[in-house]
């Protein structure tokens, strides 16, 4: 039997990165919905995220000197794949988040940013062998109790939710996986969607049905969505190398929180049985983030004792 995937040790670094890039994707919302108070539709922003994102991930490239593993990575047929893959998740992942930042569903968009970190509690327990104790178990229950309250208010289940929260779970564990800095490979995933997205702006203005260039405000809004896209997720990638997906998923609590107030501060409908809904959600979030900072005042206080001289 292969012996179990070591866990890696958090950094000050990796933790401020993965701060930062909640925090960005909290209050991204804002963006969208001031492309859309312009005419821009959800296809056209995400082209655009498509076609900014590949200039910006490339200037982080050169900065970073990591140019020689692009060119490496390119050669490399079996990583090359598992990028492209990276790309369709996060691509289904844009798509459907800008979708319901524009459609008034930036509620049920956050619930599924709540459901992802209780997600990726059960991947890390299943790929990288962490351990889930009772109260990760009661803090995955509350959740789905929730995630069943929301089917119930929406008289449907919650698709939009499930779907980001599984498309970027399944995103993390392969930028976890991957032996590629973070630079390197969002580079090439922003370079794979390039194509796409320059053929659909480029159909766009041929049709007359663009937006972004009929004023240097809306082309301002459009090249924002590049380091709007590209920093957070390089601040992401590098944190989910450097840290469990457990810590990850504590961390992560944060932008779902900023993008249910946005929600709430745009006017979206919030009804009883949907209150119900969070409660149980911010339930199960809050006995995870008590129980993992417990664990780690544990994991501290062992530490210092096994330091001391015998």
């Amino acid at each position: 039997m292969a012996p179990p995937t070591p866990v890696p040790t958090p950094t000050r670094a990796a933790f401020l990165s993965a701060l930062g890039c909640y925090v960005m994707w909290g209050f991204l919302p804002l963006l969208f919905m001031v492309q859309a108070s312009l005419g821009f539709s959800a296809p056209e922003i995400l082209s655009h995220r498509a076609l900014w994102s590949v200039l910006f991930a490339g200037g982080l490239v050169l900065l970073a000197g990591h140019s020689g593993q692009v060119r490496a990575v390119l050669g490399q047929p079996r990583t090359l794949a598992w990028l492209a893959l990276a790309t369709v998740l996060i691509a289904v992942n844009w798509g459907l988040y800008v979708w319901a930042t524009t459609h008034h569903a930036t509620l049920e968009a956050s619930l599924g940013y709540y459901i992802n970190p209780l997600l990726n509690m059960i991947v890390g327990l299943w790929l990288f062998r962490e351990k889930i104790d009772r109260w990760g178990w009661v803090a995955i229950g509350l959740a789905a109790v929730g995630v069943l309250f929301q089917a119930l208010a929406l008289g449907r289940p919650p698709w939009i939710s499930i779907a980001l929260a599984l498309s970027f779970g399944a995103y993390g564990v392969i930028k976890k996986r991957i032996p590629v800095e973070a630079q390197a490979g969002l580079f090439i995933e922003c370079l794979l969607l390039l194509p796409f997205g320059l053929m659909f702006v480029i159909w766009l203005q041929t049709q007359g049905l663009g937006h972004a260039f009929e004023s240097p405000v809306a082309f301002g809004w459009a090249l924002l969505n590049g380091p709007a896209t590209v920093l957070p997720l390089a601040l992401f990638a590098y944190a989910a190398r450097r840290m469990p997906l457990s810590t990850m998923g504590f961390i992560q609590f944060l932008g779902p929180t900023l993008q249910f107030g946005v929600g709430l501060a745009t006017g979206e409908l919030f009804t009883p049985l949907r209150a119900v809904s969070f409660v149980f959600i911010w339930l199960g979030a809050g006995v995870f983030a008590a129980a993992a900072l417990f664990r780690a005042r544990a994991a501290r206080r062992a530490l210092a004792n096994g330091a001391q001289p015998v």
